[in-house]
């Protein structure tokens, strides 16, 4: 295998070189790009491309496909990308870990969620949510107590603990039972292509010649019961949209099965299933292109720790209907377009009047300039760098 000069080989990881007195080596379990999309994805991303130009730290990323790993770091000089062994969460956690962060010299480990019960580095641990306490129904028995012993040991064994929102801090307290813990709180944020101006125009003739789409309400979102997606298929039919010439265009990966919108797809005549499009393999340059050509972007979810596409589409000025449930009770910039994702109702007729409306409505300005200011991944990365800072000491 040809290794690069900013990768360790697979199979013969080196011991770290002399650390300067002023540098502090950290790692990061970066094993979440191997796998479909997810929100701590773009956060270690984000985070990570600002944080690698700090002069006094070394960073390593770690996952198995250090080519993937590579190419969304854009093969950053100033990261050393390390290459797990195989793509096993259990030989990594007890036997690949351990090894690399002793032979490595890791000051600091960040993990998302789950860390190695052998501790040989100070521990950095980001919760981003214990959603599955909140919505036990959604969940299996098994999923929920495997997830809050795992979780659980993880934030007690930590050195830092971080979580994305407030509410989110609320919930691990509740439910893994940290009481006297620091937890800081470091936001996800919106990346500065999506406050870029395009134009409109072209990302609806781009999608239309690629994708086959047009005139479309757009969900962003993996496919799990708590995601809702039942409720926007069934605005879609209440409303008659497909009648109307519009089509729903669903991307993301299924990560649970979601009976109820399968049973209400299947009951459908192929001439609406031709307008409901759905997509789990949408690359980065083209799901920019959707969020521009959507007509109007909805975020039905029940529950979220976070919730990052609708800012995402917000900053872009797209008219955007967000559940006010969980964490993205936050987002009251949303105003009446913000809704309660349990109500049938109230969903389909504002949805009905954000299309009617489109993008002549005068506050999607106001929402993308608060986003703007209060979701910044800069500041995010400025707050974690000073943790880490912090403990190094």
């Amino acid at each position: 295998m040809t290794v690069g000069k900013n990768t360790t080989s697979r199979y013969q990881i080196t011991k770290g070189k002399l650390k300067p007195a002023n540098k502090t080596r950290i790692f990061v379990d970066a094993h979440v790009f191997d796998s479909e999309y997810q929100g701590t994805r773009t956060f270690i991303r984000e985070i990570y491309l600002l944080l690698a130009g700090k002069p006094d730290l070394e960073l390593y990323l770690a996952a198995f496909d250090i080519q993937n790993l590579k190419k969304e770091f854009k093969d950053n000089d100033s990261i050393v990308f390390v290459p797990y062994r195989n793509k096993s969460s259990v030989s990594r956690l007890l036997f690949e870990l351990p090894r690399l962060l002793t032979k490595l010299e890791i000051d600091i480990a960040h993990f998302q969620y789950i860390v190695p019960p052998i501790k040989n580095a100070r521990y950095l641990v980001t919760t981003h949510d214990v959603i599955f306490n909140e919505f036990p129904e959604e969940f299996s028995l098994k999923y929920r107590y495997s997830k809050n012993f795992l979780f659980g040991y993880s934030a007690k064994r930590s050195d830092i603990l971080t979580t994305v929102s407030h509410y989110s801090e609320r919930s691990i307290r509740k439910f893994l039972k940290i009481r006297n813990k620091p937890i800081s709180v470091i936001p996800n944020g919106v990346s500065k292509r999506f406050f870029e101006s395009f134009d409109k125009t072209a990302a609806e003739e781009y999608i239309l010649n690629n994708y086959g789409v047009s005139r479309f309400v757009l969900y962003v979102s993996r496919f799990e019961p708590r995601k809702n997606h039942v409720l926007v298929l069934q605005s879609f039919l209440d409303l008659g949209l497909f009648a109307k010439g519009f089509q729903l265009v669903l991307l993301g990966h299924r990560s649970l099965e979601v009976p109820g919108f399968d049973t209400l797809y299947n009951s459908l005549p192929p001439t609406v299933q031709s307008c409901i499009f759905i997509n789990s393999r949408i690359n980065d340059k083209d799901l920019l292109e959707f969020y521009r050509a959507a007509q109007v972007f909805v975020y039905p979810s029940k529950a979220e720790g976070f919730g990052i596409p609708p800012l995402e589409a917000g900053a872009l000025k797209i008219p955007v209907l967000c559940s006010n449930a969980s964490a993205m009770s936050d987002f009251t910039f949303f105003g009446e377009n913000h809704f309660d994702p349990t109500n049938q109702a109230e969903f389909n007729n504002k949805l009905a009047r954000a299309i009617d409306a489109g993008t002549t409505d005068p506050n999607l300005e106001s929402i993308s300039n608060t986003i703007r200011e209060q979701y910044s991944w800069q500041s995010s990365a400025q707050k974690l760098y000073e943790l880490i800072k912090q403990a190094s000491v």
